[in-house]
C-alpha cells in the first residue's frame, strides 16, 4: 500500500500497518505465529476459562471492569479496562460485535498519554451526528498539566481511532477529589468513575463517582452527614467541552433502611439510562435505571424519574448480596430499546494472572426492564443461538440431567411446593457441588458456593425472591467453565464464579427437590475464539 494511501486511510479513521512489511523476517512473524499458537492452545485448555461469556482476551485483567459500552450503525461495542503489562499502564480494549456473542477486537481504545500510568473507568455516548464519545477518570500528567481528573476521547465511524480532547474535562484538586466553591462554602466534590453522558434540552451531563470524598471526609462517626454514605455529582455542557458543575445528582439521604444503601457505601461505576416497559420493542416508562457499585457491597441500582436536571430514586435493589463479586456494570441501549448491562465478575483466585497468564471475565449481557413495578431481568436472547443437543424432562433418570456438567442451559419449571432447584458439577469422590435453589420458607433465591471447591469466593449468596400466588417457579440456569448464572421467573439473578478443585471430571448436574413440571436442557456451543 503507497504511503499516501495509508495515510488516508489513518484520516478517515481506519487503522492500517503504518508501514507493509517487506518480508516476514522484518518482524520476526514466525516467531510471533508460535507464541500466538502456544498462548492460544493453553487457553482452550484452561479449565475455568470460559467459552461463550466475554473473556479478556490477553493480558492481566485485574482491575476488569466493563466500560464503554455504546451501539451505532447495528454494531455494539463494549470497552474493557485492564493493566497492560507492557507498558505499565491502565488501558481500555475495544471490542466490537454484531450478535453480542462473537467479538472482534479493535485497537485499545485508550492508553497511557505523555506517559501518565493510563486511565479507570468511565462511559460513552453517541450524539447524533454520529461521534461517540468516551469519558474516563484519567491519572495524573507527567508533565503537571493536571492532576488526574475525568478527560474524554471522540471517535468517527468506524471508531478506530479515538482523539484525546484537550484540556481535560473536569480537573483535580487531588486524586479523586476537587475542592470548590458552592453556595459560599467549600465543597469537596467527587472526581472520579464518570457515567456514560445523556443529552436533555440541548445540554450534556455527566455524572461522577465519589469514592475518594467519602474514604478521606465520610467514614469516621463524627464525619459530616455531608460525606456519609453514596452519592454523585452532576456537571452540565453546552458543547461537550466546557463543564460546569451543577451540585449533586442525587442527595446522600441514604439510613440503610429497607435494604438501601448505608453510610458505608460508596457511589462508582454509574450508569444511568432509560427503562423500558418489555424486555425488547418497549416503550419508555418514565423512568431511569441508575446502575453503580459500593466497593464493600457491589452492584446495586436505583430507579426513578428525572425532576428538571436531578435524579429522584424511589425504588433500591442489590444484585450482590454477600460480596462483590457481580461488580463494574456497564450498560447501554441498542436500536430495539433493549437495556442491555454487563458486570465484571471479580476474579476471586489469589495472583489469577500469574498463575494461569489471564484474568477478566463479563456476566452474560443482561437484559433489564420495568413493569409493574419491579425491574426484570433476563439473559439476552442471543444466548438461545449457541444452543444444541436438546434435552427434556423425559431424557431425566434418576434425578440426573443429561448435559455437560461444565458448560449447559437450563430452564425448569417447579410447582413451588418446596425447596427446588438443581445441584450442579457435583464430583461425589470429592464432595464438591454448587447448589442453586428456592427456599420458600425464607422467601430467597439461593446460590451456595460454600461446598464448590478448594478456591474461590465460598460464599452462600441469598437474594430476595418470593412466588407470587399460585405461580410456578421458572429457573434459567447456564454454567460456562468457572461462570455459574441464574434466573428466576425474570424477576431475580444471582452471578458467581466456582472452581471444582478437579474441574476435568465429569460432573452431575442433578435435581434438589421434587416437583419437576417442565424441563428443556441443552449443551452450548463455544463462541470465544479461545
Amino acid at each position: 500500500m503507497q504511503r499516501k494511501n495509508i495515510d488516508k486511510f489513518h484520516r478517515l479513521g481506519y487503522y492500517c500497518p503504518k508501514e507493509p512489511l517487506k518480508n516476514w523476517e522484518d518482524c520476526n512473524v514466525k516467531q510471533e505465529w508460535n507464541h500466538t499458537r502456544t498462548y492460544r492452545e493453553r487457553m482452550l485448555a484452561d479449565p475455568y476459562r470460559p467459552t461463550y461469556h466475554f473473556a479478556i482476551p490477553d493480558d492481566n485483567g485485574v482491575p476488569g471492569d466493563s466500560n464503554g459500552a455504546f451501539f451505532a450503525d447495528g454494531i455494539y461495542h463494549l470497552m474493557y479496562l485492564y493493566r497492560n503489562t507492557d507498558k505499565n499502564a491502565f488501558h481500555w480494549g475495544h471490542m466490537s460485535s454484531l450478535d453480542l456473542l462473537h467479538w472482534r477486537q479493535h485497537p485499545d481504545a485508550l492508553t497511557g498519554f505523555r506517559g501518565d500510568e493510563g486511565c479507570f473507568s468511565g462511559g460513552a455516548f453517541v450524539d447524533e451526528d454520529g461521534r461517540a464519545y468516551l469519558t474516563f477518570w484519567k491519572f495524573a500528567a507527567k508533565d503537571g498539566s493536571d492532576n488526574s481528573g475525568i478527560a474524554m476521547v471522540c471517535a468517527d465511524p468506524p471508531y478506530e481511532v479515538w482523539e484525546r480532547m484537550e484540556p481535560i474535562a473536569v480537573n483535580a484538586s487531588e486524586w479523586g477529589i476537587l475542592d470548590l466553591v458552592w453556595n459560599g462554602e467549600i465543597r469537596h466534590v467527587g472526581n472520579a468513575d464518570p457515567s456514560n453522558i445523556w443529552k436533555k434540552d440541548g445540554y450534556y451531563y455527566m455524572q461522577l463517582g465519589n469514592l475518594c470524598v467519602l474514604n478521606q471526609y465520610g467514614r469516621e462517626v463524627d464525619s459530616p452527614d455531608l460525606y456519609k454514605g453514596g452519592w454523585t455529582e452532576l456537571y452540565r455542557s453546552a458543547d461537550l467541552k466546557n463543564w460546569e458543575y451543577r451540585g449533586r445528582f442525587y442527595p446522600n439521604t441514604y439510613t440503610g433502611e429497607n435494604d438501601w444503601p448505608d453510610a458505608t457505601e460508596d457511589d462508582m461505576c454509574p450508569s444511568f439510562l432509560p427503562l423500558y416497559d418489555k424486555m425488547a420493542g418497549g416503550e419508555f416508562t418514565g423512568n431511569y435505571l441508575q446502575l453503580f457499585i459500593a466497593h464493600n457491597k457491589g452492584c446495586q441500582y436505583l430507579v426513578g424519574p428525572l425532576d428538571g436536571e436531578y435524579f429522584k430514586p424511589q425504588h433500591h435493589g442489590r444484585m450482590s448480596w454477600r460480596d462483590s463479586a457481580y461488580f463494574a456494570p456497564e450498560a447501554l441501549v441498542d436500536e430495539q430499546n433493549r437495556h442491555i448491562i454487563w458486570t465484571w465478575l471479580r476474579d476471586d483466585l489469589p495472583n489469577a494472572f500469574d498463575r494461569f497468564g489471564w484474568s477478566g471475565v463479563f456476566s452474560f449481557p443482561r437484559c433489564v426492564w420495568w413493569e409493574n413495578g419491579t425491574l426484570r431481568m433476563a439473559p439476552a436472547e442471543e444466548l438461545e443461538r449457541l444452543q444444541y443437543h436438546p434435552k427434556t424432562l423425559s431424557d431425566v433418570v434418576r434425578g440426573v440431567l443429561p448435559v455437560k456438567g461444565d458448560t449447559f442451559r437450563a430452564k425448569l419449571t417447579f410447582d413451588g411446593s418446596g425447596k427446588q432447584g438443581l445441584r450442579l458439577r457435583e464430583d461425589e469422590e470429592s464432595g464438591e457441588y454448587t447448589e442453586i435453589y428456592y427456599d420458600p420458607s425464607q422467601k430467597k433465591l439461593v446460590f451456595d458456593a460454600t461446598q464448590s471447591g478448594s478456591e474461590g469466593w465460598k460464599i452462600r449468596e441469598e437474594a430476595p425472591f418470593a412466588l407470587l400466588d399460585g405461580e410456578d417457579l421458572e429457573l434459567d440456569i447456564f454454567v460456562d467453565k468457572s461462570v455459574v448464572e441464574v434466573y428466576a421467573n425474570t424477576r431475580q439473578a444471582i452471578c458467581r464464579r466456582v472452581y471444582p478443585t478437579c474441574p476435568g471430571k465429569a460432573q452431575k448436574v442433578t435435581l434438589v427437590g421434587d416437583g419437576l413440571k417442565e424441563l428443556s436442557a441443552w449443551d452450548m456451543f463455544p463462541a470465544n475464539m479461545y
